[in-house]
C-alpha cells in the first residue's frame, strides 16, 4: 500500500516540475516513481529512512543524466572570459 504514496508523491512532483521547470523536481519525480515502483514489485524491503536515501541519490544521479543528456539550458547566464575587442 505505500508504494502508491510514493507513486501519488512522484505524480505531484512531476505536476510541480511543469508549473516550475528545471529539472531538479523532474529528478526527484522520477526517483520517487521508481522508488514506489520497487515498493510494489516488492524488490525493496528496507525501512523509510533508507528508502529516502535512496531515493535522494538516486535522484541526484537521474539530475545528473537529464543534465548530460539534454545539456543546460538556454537562459543560463553565461560567463565571458574574452572580449571580442581585446587584443591577442
Amino acid at each position: 500500500m505505500h508504494g502508491w504514496i510514493w507513486i501519488i508523491a512522484a505524480l505531484v512532483l512531476g505536476a510541480l516540475e511543469i508549473v516550475l521547470p528545471g529539472w531538479f523536481f523532474l529528478g526527484i519525480a522520477l526517483a520517487t516513481g521508481l522508488m514506489g515502483l520497487a515498493i510494489l514489485a516488492g524488490i525493496w524491503t528496507g525501512g523509510l529512512p533508507m528508502a529516502l536515501v535512496v531515493t535522494a541519490a538516486l535522484s541526484g544521479a537521474i539530475w545528473l543524466g537529464l543534465r548530460r543528456i539534454f545539456g543546460s539550458s538556454r537562459g543560463d547566464v553565461r560567463i565571458w572570459t574574452r572580449d571580442i575587442n581585446d587584443d591577442k
